[in-house]
């Protein structure tokens, strides 16, 4: 097991290094005003129109860094750091939650693929380790069905997996629409279109880091029924 602490220990910490430098990026450039005066909200009300998006609703929820795009209920939500706010960050993160409100508009395939396996990876990360727990305790106590067990184990996490990669594009995509929205409308200035820019590339690195550790994870549990045990 001491291969299994280790890599969930190297995950984490990469993890937080990458999310409190995604923290100082949003706290730098939330001091950075914007000339236009818009607010989070109403530049997410402008990118939405610019894009002929009527039926999308931009509102507020409670929160840091809480933003997200809703497909089901046609809703834009903007954390309270970002509604009201006038700065770069809160104009980078509106503009990249409407990305994706663009790419619903437009039915853009990887977005469709991973609302499509929600439901199913909503229980699978649910069940996962407790199956592969389940499994490697029957199986080193040796019961023979403990390996159909651990495998399935292994299945549902390979689930989570494979939603964490489709996840990439779909999110450098909503940041790609965003940022050349930003810049081809004039919406930002070039020093606060740098700030913009930086704070969704570290954002994205969040799950790029997320992606990594699953299949870090993914590859030792399969080690691990292969009879790699250490």
């Amino acid at each position: 097991m001491f291969t299994y602490y280790l890599i969930g220990g190297v995950i984490f910490l990469v993890s937080w290094l990458v999310s409190n430098t995604l923290k100082r990026k949003f706290k730098k450039y939330s001091k950075v005003q914007l000339q236009n005066g818009m607010s989070g909200k109403e530049i997410a009300e402008k990118m939405l129109a610019d894009n002929g998006i009527y039926d999308v609703q931009v509102i507020s929820t409670p929160g840091m860094l809480t933003d997200h795009y809703n497909p089901a209920s046609k809703t834009v939500n903007l954390s309270e750091g970002v509604y009201m706010q006038r700065n770069a960050a809160a104009a980078a993160v509106a503009a990249h939650e409407c990305g994706h409100a663009v790419q619903h508009a437009a039915a853009y395939s990887w977005l469709q693929m991973r609302s499509a396996i929600v439901p199913a990876v909503g229980v699978a990360s649910k069940l996962s380790n407790i199956v592969i727990m389940a499994g490697l305790v029957l199986t080193f106590s040796g019961i023979a069905f403990g390996n159909w067990i651990f495998l399935i184990g292994i299945g549902l996490f390979a689930m989570t997996t494979v939603f964490s990669f489709i996840t990439l594009p779909v999110e450098y995509d909503a940041s790609n629409r965003a940022l050349a929205w930003l810049e081809t409308n004039n919406m930002v200035t070039p020093q606060e279109y740098d700030g913009a820019k930086d704070a969704l590339k570290w954002a994205a690195r969040t799950y790029v880091v997320a992606a990594l550790g699953s299949l870090a994870m993914l590859l030792y549990f399969i080690s691990l029924f292969l009879g790699g045990r250490d």
